[in-house]
């Protein structure tokens, strides 16, 4: 079915939302189980990298799974409760930043998507993957998907799980480091972050110090 398409600057096309039509190609090939598997937190200057592995059952796939960063963060923790009700299985691991610092991001996210996968108690016959890579170690074959989160449910229940995990972390090591605001920003570059680094200085064991600016700071 082709898409409403106008030039009229007043209507304006509808965001792409992800379904379950890959999951659905998949199964009539003979695959039972579909994992999608996401990560949250390549980017910030703090806290780990965390992955999620969703099997979604498809008689009970949530309403309004989307890409996480199109979530609110309240309809995030409501989705959070739903998917891990109703889901076949789920799973979810994370790479602390003294690692990711041992390694580097794109080997660490890898490691907790396989992780994540490999924690799972339905072992999945195919994977979908958000991103270019697929994850060494994986019990399964997998596709690799760019924007795969809005694109595929299961991938966007995968990132649901992994950004409201991560952020509930990161508002937790906030108790213990207050003077830099993690709460608000989960680690991420912000100038009140960046202040705060250049202020107090960074924490072993929360802060990646094989990102810049800090990479630059231990030169």
């Amino acid at each position: 079915m082709s898409r409403l398409r106008s030039d009229s600057l007043l209507l304006s096309l509808p965001a792409d939302k992800p379904d379950f039509a890959s999951e659905k190609k998949l199964m009539r090939s003979g695959v039972q189980f579909v994992a999608g598997i996401d990560e949250a937190g390549r980017g910030p200057l703090a806290g780990p990298v965390v992955a999620a592995a969703v099997i979604l059952d498809p008689k009970k796939i949530p309403d309004g799974l989307d890409d996480s960063k199109r979530l609110t963060a309240k309809r995030r923790e409501e989705l959070f409760d739903i998917i891990t009700k109703t889901a076949l299985a789920c799973s979810i691991s994370s790479i602390s930043a003294p690692a990711i610092d041992a390694t580097n991001i794109l080997k660490a996210s890898l490691e907790a998507m396989r992780r994540a996968t490999r924690g799972l108690t339905i072992i999945p016959h195919h994977a979908l993957i958000d991103g270019r890579d697929v994850a060494p170690g994986l019990p399964c074959p997998a596709t690799a998907m760019i924007k795969g989160d809005q694109r595929s449910v299961s991938i966007a229940a995968a990132s649901i799980l992994a950004k409201v995990t991560r952020d509930r972390m990161m508002s937790q090591t906030g108790k213990y480091y207050p003077l830099y605001g993690l709460e608000s920003h989960a680690g991420y570059g912000t100038e009140i972050h960046r202040n705060a680094m250049e202020a107090h200085g960074p924490v072993v064991g929360l802060h990646r110090f094989s990102f810049s600016p800090l990479k630059e700071r231990q030169a």
